[in-house]
C-alpha cells in the first residue's frame, strides 16, 4: 500500500469563546464571595499555557481584594507561585502590572512580611519604571509593620523620581515623622502639603495634627485644626492622644468635652486615651460619665476598653467600681488581672491582691513580670517583708518568672523599708547584673527614712554617676542631711542643684470640683487662703482637734514661725480646705499630689477626716492614703 503524503499537522482544538468568558466568570464570583479555596483551585488545576485559563489581571486583582480583606496570606502566595510560572512558560509578565503589584505588597505587608513586600516592589530591577501607586503601597507598608525611617526614605526617593506628590504620598510621610519624632522633616512635608495642587484631605490634616500634638507643639496643631473643613472622630483621637502624650492631661480633657459639646460621636479609641486622663486627676465623676455612655452603648466595648476602665477606677481609689467592672467583663486576659492586682495593691488592700492573684493562677493564668511588680510594690508599702521575700523566691522557682532590675528594685525596697538594710545591701552586691538607678534609689530611700547619713552619701555618690540629671536624688540626699541637722552639707547640695541648673520640683495637688480641675501649689493660692471663708473653716479645724504643725517635716534651716506657715501651705492642705468648702457635706474628696505626701500632711489629713466625718483620698507618687474616721488605710507605714 502506497503511502499518502498529506500538509494535515494536528494541533489542539481552539478553546470556544464562550469557554473562555466562562472560567474568568467562574473566578470572579468565586472571589467576589470569599470562595478563596474553590478559585484557587480552579487557576491551579488548569493548563496555564492555555490562552482560555491564562490568569487575568483583573480576575487576579479581585482575588488578592479578598486575600487582603481575609489576610489569607497562603492564598496569596500561592497565586504569585502561579504568575511566576506564567511568566517563566510565556512571554507575557503579569507581576509587571501596576495593579497586581500593588496588591501583592499590601497583602504582604498587611499580614507583616515586609521582605515579601520588598521582593515584589524590587522584582524587575531597577529600570523598571513603576507608578506613583506601587511606591505608596510599599511605603505604607513600611509604616505599618513599623518602619517609619524605611518609609521616610522611599519618600524622600519619591520626591526625586515624581517631584509633585499627593495626599496619599503626604499621610504615609507624616505618619513617619509621628513615629520618629521627626519634627523638623514633618514640617517640611507640610510645607509641601501647603505648596501641592490638591487640598489636604482628611487624612492628612489629621496626621498633621497627630505629628504637631505628639511634639507639643500644641499651638501649631490646633491652627491645623481649627483650619479642618471638616473633623471626623479620628481629628479629635489625633488631637487628644498627642496631648495625653506630652502630658498636656488637662487640655486633653478639655478637648474631650468640646467634642462631647459638639455632639461628636466617640470610639472605643478615644475611650483609651481619655480614660487614662481621667486616672491622671482622678476625675472619677468623668470616669463614671464615660463608663454610663459604654453601658448605653449597642456595641460591646473589647477588652483593652475595659482594662483602660479598671486601671481608671482603681487609679481614683474606687477599687469597689474597679472590681465591678472585671466582674462584668464576659472575657479577661492577662492585662485585665493584672490592672485588678495593682489596683488593690496600690490601694493597700494587699489580703485582696493575693486573694485576686491565687483567684487568677486558679482560672489558668500564668503571672508575669508585671504581676510580681505589682504585689512586691505593695508588699513594701504595707510593711509586708517576709511575704514580698517568700514572693521574689516562688517568683523564680514556682512560675519561671526571670526578675528584672525593677523586681529587684521592689525587693530591695521591700527589706530596706522594714530596716533590714544589711540584708539589702546583699541583694544588691550578688543580683547579676549591675544595680540601675531604681534600685540604688530604692536604696537611698531607705537611707531617709532611716536616718543613715554615711550609707546614704555613698549610695547618693553611685547614683550622681548613673543619673546625673535626676533633681530627685540631690533633693533626697539634702533631705537626709536636713533631718540629721547638717545644714552646712544641705546648703552645698542645694548649691549644686543651682550650679548645675536644675529645679526642685514643686508640691502640686490637683482635685475635680463640678466639672473642672482645680490645681494648687505649695505657698500659692493666696487670696483663697486669706479669705474670710478659708480662715473660718480653719480656725474651726484647728479648735476641735487642737492641731499644732509638726514643723520638723520643714527640712529648711528658718525659724519656728517661718516652718509653720510653710507647713500650712503645702497644696494637699489647700486642695482639702478648697474641697471642704465647695463640696457638699459627706461628699468624698479625692485629691492627686505629685510628691509624697509629708508626716505632718498625714497626720492633719487624719484629723480632718475625724473632725468632718469625711472619707478623703490621697493619692501620692508611692501609693494612696484612704482617710476614714481619723485613721488611714496605710496604717501609718508608707
Amino acid at each position: 500500500m502506497l503511502p499518502l503524503s498529506t500538509n494535515i499537522t494536528a494541533t489542539s482544538a481552539p478553546t470556544p469563546p464562550h469557554k473562555h468568558r466562562l472560567y474568568h466568570s467562574t473566578l470572579k464570583s468565586l472571589s467576589k464571595s470569599g470562595k478563596l479555596d474553590e478559585a484557587l483551585r480552579l487557576i491551579e488545576s488548569s493548563p496555564s499555557k492555555s490562552p482560555a485559563t491564562a490568569p487575568d489581571a483583573v480576575v487576579c486583582a479581585l482575588f488578592l481584594h479578598s486575600c487582603i480583606s481575609r489576610k489569607a496570606l497562603e492564598h496569596g502566595q500561592r497565586l504569585y507561585l502561579q504568575l511566576l510560572l506564567y511568566g517563566a512558560r510565556s512571554n507575557h509578565d503579569l507581576l509587571s502590572n501596576p495593579r497586581l503589584k500593588s496588591k501583592l505588597i499590601t497583602l504582604f505587608s498587611v499580614c507583616g512580611r515586609v521582605d515579601e513586600s520588598r521582593r515584589v516592589f524590587e522584582d524587575g530591577g531597577e529600570d523598571v519604571d513603576l507608578p506613583e501607586s506601587v511606591w505608596v503601597a510599599m511605603g505604607i507598608g513600611y509604616s505599618r509593620n513599623g518602619y517609619p525611617k524605611e518609609a521616610l526614605f522611599l519618600y524622600y526617593e519619591m520626591v526625586c523620581r515624581f517631584g509633585h506628590l499627593g495626599n496619599f504620598e503626604f499621610s504615609m510621610a507624616l505618619k513617619a515623622c509621628s513615629d520618629l519624632d521627626d519634627l523638623r522633616t514633618g514640617r517640611a512635608v507640610h510645607a509641601q502639603v501647603v505648596k501641592a495642587t490638591e487640598d489636604p484631605d482628611q487624612v492628612v490634616n489629621n496626621a498633621l495634627v497627630r505629628l504637631y500634638s505628639e511634639d507639643g507643639c500644641f499651638e501649631e496643631a490646633i491652627r491645623v485644626f481649627d483650619e479642618m473643613p471638616q473633623r471626623n472622630v479620628v481629628s479629635w483621637n489625633s488631637l487628644i492622644g498627642g496631648l495625653v502624650k506630652k502630658d498636656g492631661v488637662f487640655e486633653a480633657m478639655e478637648a474631650f468635652r468640646i467634642m462631647q459639646g459638639k455632639g461628636m460621636e466617640f470610639s472605643w479609641v478615644t475611650l483609651t486615651k481619655i480614660l487614662p486622663v481621667c486616672a491622671r486627676v482622678t476625675a472619677l465623676v468623668s470616669g463614671k460619665e464615660i463608663h454610663a455612655v459604654m453601658v448605653k452603648s449597642s456595641a460591646k466595648p473589647d477588652a483593652p476598653v475595659l482594662n483602660s476602665l479598671m486601671d481608671m477606677y482603681a487609679k481614683c481609689g474606687a477599687m469597689d467600681y474597679c472590681r465591678r467592672a472585671f466582674d462584668g467583663m464576659q472575657s479577661k486576659d492577662l492585662s485585665s488581672w493584672n490592672t485588678l492586682i495593682t489596683g488593690y495593691a496600690i490601694n493597700g488592700l494587699m489580703t485582696e491582691a493575693m486573694e485576686s492573684f491565687q483567684e487568677m493562677i486558679c482560672s489558668g493564668f500564668s503571672p508575669d513580670g508585671i504581676t510580681f511588680i505589682a504585689l512586691l510594690s505593695g508588699c513594701s508599702h504595707a510593711g509586708l517583708t517576709d511575704e514580698g521575700c517568700r514572693l521574689f523566691e516562688r517568683m523564680k522557682i514556682e512560675y519561671a518568672v526571670s526578675p528584672t532590675a525593677e523586681h529587684y528594685a521592689c525587693l530591695v525596697d521591700v527589706l530596706g523599708r522594714a530596716g533590714r538594710i544589711e540584708e539589702a545591701l546583699e541583694i544588691v552586691k550578688n543580683m547579676p547584673f549591675k544595680p540601675t538607678g531604681s534600685i540604688w534609689g530604692s536604696l537611698l530611700n531607705s537611707c531617709r527614712i532611716h536616718g543613715l547619713v554615711p550609707l546614704g552619701e555613698a549610695v547618693a555618690k553611685q547614683l550622681f554617676e548613673l543619673e546625673p540629671d535626676n533633681v530627685g536624688n540631690y533633693v533626697m540626699l539634702s533631705n537626709i542631711y536636713a533631718s540629721a541637722g547638717m545644714w552646712e552639707s544641705v546648703r552645698t547640695v542645694r548649691a549644686l542643684i543651682e550650679k548645675m541648673g536644675m529645679k526642685k520640683e514643686a508640691g502640686c495637688s490637683w482635685l475635680h470640683v463640678k466639672s473642672k480641675i482645680h490645681t494648687f501649689v505649695a505657698g500659692g493660692s493666696n487670696e483663697f487662703r486669706n479669705s474670710a471663708e478659708y480662715n473660718k473653716v480653719w480656725k474651726r479645724l484647728m479648735e476641735e482637734a487642737g492641731y499644732v504643725p509638726d514643723t520638723g517635716v520643714v527640712l529648711h534651716d528658718v525659724s519656728e514661725k517661718t516652718r509653720a506657715m510653710w507647713v500650712c501651705g503645702h497644696s494637699e492642705r489647700i486642695a482639702t480646705m478648697f474641697a471642704l468648702i465647695n463640696t457638699g457635706s459627706g461628699m468624698p474628696i479625692r485629691i492627686t499630689k505629685n510628691l509624697r505626701v509629708c508626716l505632718d500632711c498625714h497626720s492633719w489629713v487624719k484629723i480632718v477626716s475625724k473632725v468632718t466625718g469625711r472619707v478623703i483620698v490621697l493619692r501620692d507618687t508611692n501609693r494612696f492614703h484612704h482617710f476614714k474616721d481619723g485613721m488611714c488605710s496605710c496604717k501609718d507605714y508608707w
